[in-house]
């Protein structure tokens, strides 16, 4: 029996239920809200919740260190040229700067969305969260859409939108417990169907997955992170309760009777006993008499937190060992360091990112070629799913690096316009602008307008001199 779209509605909407307590807890390690694990029961009890909101938070570095590799500049259609139009619409939906977020959360929860859809004032790209968005492929068929779920919520309604190939389904119900879904009515002008024509014929929710795998779900970049910074997290309440009372000598008076007070009666002034006296006084006075003969004191050194901070050192080089991360992203520590021995300690995060931008361009290129069907240009979105995406080089070198590697290019033959494009941060208008000024410049030469490129000549005297110069 076929499914109907209310039931797949609710089938989707509580596969989305379950997946976000993932995304919750990778989201709430990257914020470093993490309970402190790996510490006995009796250590909990005597700190009493005192390192609850503590963390020495490495799950944020890791994916950060990443995305900032990960800048999309422009999109190629297959004959290897810039389509500015799609670079315009990624621009008016503020893709340019959205995207940057959507990478970051694929890479912590495992999958952002992006949804691509005709609104009556023009075509608009939206980036989702792993939490609000959710698609279905074709069994068998890893990159063909059967459907697409968003929900969202406004004050005591929840809203779905249920995406198929032919069909959006539009949906709400109250929050409270047991609300069933209804056609959607807020929000709709007056006769305005619940449920309208899906205008594209592909499901417009897009997933950006990170490292997924033939068999398996998208991963988030923190999971191995995770584990290591649990016990950094323990390592580190333990260096600093041992701190508390041992990182100090600590001294010891032997011989000597332990200092008291007598009580006296204030009625009969007799003894009646005798009390400790308080070390406090001794401790602020940092004084105290021996009295007694052949007393003496001792000492005890201070307890060695250096194995502490060893054991946290290995942790935090396993961690940039498993994350491909350079360790002086992790220890901020970075002495003596020759051009190549850097560039050798970023190789990992190099090929990281590089193998990232392949799988994330494809489903940017897909997100680009839905804005083409929906602007009702077929041709060019066939022409922009054979091209690629246009990256920034996520190598970070100087600017003499640079200079002189498009210098030994340029030797070679290589055009102009190519040894632009590797500059890093330079965008295709920047290439355009930068063409139309050579050629109106060979345009001046070719015309003897010397004037505009190189200013008015300077007014000579008949002796010679040089006049009417600044």
């Amino acid at each position: 029996m076929a499914e109907t779209p209310l039931q797949m509605t609710e089938r989707l909407y509580g596969k989305l239920q379950r997946r976000k307590h993932a995304a919750k807890k990778w989201s709430d390690a990257y914020e470093g809200n993490r309970p402190l694990l790996f510490a006995s029961p009796e250590f909990s009890t005597q700190t009493g919740g005192l390192f609850d909101e503590f963390s020495d938070n490495w799950c944020a570095v890791v994916p950060d260190a990443t995305v900032e590799r990960l800048m999309p500049l422009a999109f190629r259609l297959e004959d290897g040229s810039i389509d500015k139009t799609a670079g315009r619409a990624w621009r008016r939906s503020e893709c340019d700067v959205e995207v940057g977020l959507a990478l970051l959360e694929a890479l912590i929860t495992g999958r952002a969305f992006a949804l691509v859809w005709n609104n009556n004032d023009g075509v608009e790209i939206t980036f989702q969260h792993a939490s609000s968005a959710i698609v279905e492929y074709v069994p068998g068929r890893r990159r063909l859409r059967k459907a697409g779920l968003m929900t969202w919520h406004d004050h005591d309604t929840e809203f779905a939108t249920l995406f198929t190939p032919a069909m959006a389904y539009r949906w709400q119900r109250p929050t409270r417990e047991g609300g069933q879904w209804t056609g959607r009515t807020t929000g709709l002008s007056r006769g305005e169907p619940s449920h309208i024509p899906n205008p594209l014929g592909v499901v417009p929710l897009v997933e950006l997955p990170n490292r997924s795998r033939l068999h398996g779900k998208p991963r988030s970049e923190i999971a191995t992170v995770l584990p290591l910074q649990d016990a950094v997290n323990t390592l580190w309440a333990h260096l600093m309760t041992a701190s508390d009372g041992l990182a100090l000598p600590a001294r010891a008076v032997l011989g000597m009777d332990r200092p008291v007070r007598e009580i006296v009666d204030p009625e009969t002034g007799e003894v009646v006993g005798e009390e400790d006296l308080p070390l406090d006084k001794f401790r602020s006075d940092r004084l105290l008499w021996l009295e007694k003969q052949g007393a003496s004191i001792a000492e005890f050194s201070a307890a060695d937190l250096g194995n502490y901070l060893r054991v946290i050192g290995v942790a935090v080089e396993h961690i940039a060992a498993q994350t491909r991360t350079p360790p002086s992203y992790l220890t901020g520590q970075l002495v003596n360091v020759s051009p190549d021995g850097f560039a050798a300690s970023e190789a990992g995060l190099i090929a990281k990112a590089t193998e990232m931008q392949r799988h994330f361009g494809s489903a940017l290129r897909e997100i680009m070629r839905l804005e083409a069907l929906a602007q009702g240009e077929g041709s060019r979105a066939g022409s922009l799913a054979l091209g690629s995406v246009v990256w920034r080089d996520p190598q970070f070198r100087s600017d003499s690096q640079y200079a002189d590697a498009l210098v030994k290019l340029k030797s070679l033959g290589v055009p102009d316009e190519a040894l632009w494009e590797r500059i890093p941060g330079v965008t295709p208008d920047e290439i355009e602008r930068w063409k139309s000024m050579r050629t109106d410049a060979a345009g001046a030469i070719l015309g003897g307008n010397i004037v505009d490129l190189f200013g008015p000549k300077p007014d000579q005297a008949e002796d010679g001199e040089v006049t009417g110069a600044a």
